[in-house]
Parts: C-alpha cells; sequence; structure tokens
C-alpha cells in the first residue's frame, strides 16, 4: 500500500504558540503597521516550550508515524530565522527523522510542496481553503470541533483511522 502525504502545522497544532503570542500582542497594543515587526522580533524560546503541547501531540506524532501509512512532514509558517532554528530544535529533541518544512509566513503553504492528494492538518481554515483549492485533502484541528467547512480532528492520532 502507497504511503500518503500528510503534513501537519506547528501552531495551534503542535504548541499552543498562538494564545501567548496574541496575549503578547494585545498586551503591547502593537499597531497593525508594527505587526510584522512584533512577529520577526518576538522571543520565540518563551514559548516553543513543551507547556504550550497540545493534546499529547508530541505522543500523537510519533503514533502517526508508526502507523507507517503516511510520509509525514511538519510545514510551519515563520516570521523569522530565528522562529525557524527554534522549531526545528524543538522538534529534533523528540524526532530524529522527520521532516520539517519552514515556510516564510508571506509564501502559501501551498507553493512549498506538491498538495495534490495530500492531506494538510491545520488550524487556519485559510490554509485549509488554499489546500483543498491546490487540490490537497484538508483536516481542521479544532479542540472545539469547529470545522469550518472541513473534516474535524481533536488529536492528531484520529488521521491514523481515517485514511
Amino acid at each position: 500500500m502507497e504511503k500518503i502525504n500528510l503534513y501537519i502545522d506547528f501552531d495551534g497544532v503542535i504548541l499552543d504558540t498562538i494564545s501567548p503570542l496574541y496575549e503578547d500582542y494585545e498586551k503591547q497594543k502593537i499597531t497593525k503597521d508594527k505587526r510584522d515587526e512584533f512577529y520577526a522580533n518576538y522571543p520565540w524560546e518563551t514559548i516553543i516550550d513543551d507547556k504550550y503541547i497540545i493534546n499529547d501531540a508530541i505522543n500523537d506524532i510519533k503514533a502517526i508515524i508508526d502507523s507507517n501509512k503516511f510520509n509525514l512532514a511538519i510545514l510551519t509558517h515563520v516570521n523569522s530565522l530565528n522562529e525557524a532554528i527554534l522549531k526545528i530544535k524543538y522538534l529534533r529533541k523528540y524526532y530524529k527523522d522527520i521532516t520539517i518544512i519552514p515556510v516564510p509566513k508571506a509564501i502559501s503553504k501551498t507553493k512549498m510542496i506538491h498538495t495534490k492528494d495530500a492531506i494538510l492538518i491545520d488550524d487556519y481554515a485559510g490554509n485549509l481553503r488554499e489546500w483543498r483549492e491546490e487540490g490537497g485533502i484538508g483536516i481542521r484541528f479544532n479542540q472545539k470541533g469547529h470545522d469550518k467547512g472541513f473534516k474535524v480532528i481533536k488529536n492528531l492520532k484520529e488521521v491514523i483511522d481515517m485514511f
């Protein structure tokens, strides 16, 4: 049986970096014209940390790897080189042989790899819509079960039984 290409987003799927990031954004009263600078210079080491793991995602990814059903890669938007480095170092603590694809925030994830018939698990419906438009299969990761027009999962390992 041929393996399916599976891409998993990082922020909001593996680690909840989004909540503390937005809290700091609001607390510092960052204006829209300073948003990109805020993200580029953010101290990512403070939130790329085990305390932000979502729903046992680290072990769920190990289960996905062990299922041997997928060609698995982490496909993550990044705002700076520092953020990319920290995410790679973090993931390498747990997985020695996994593909990690940092994507500059200004570029669509669909422009980095072949999307046709590939699966993307992402919390952001905008990314999933683009993915679907390019022939891919989008699965929304949402802890509350909000689908926004996509199949939805609350735990990453749920994907194992879907395919």
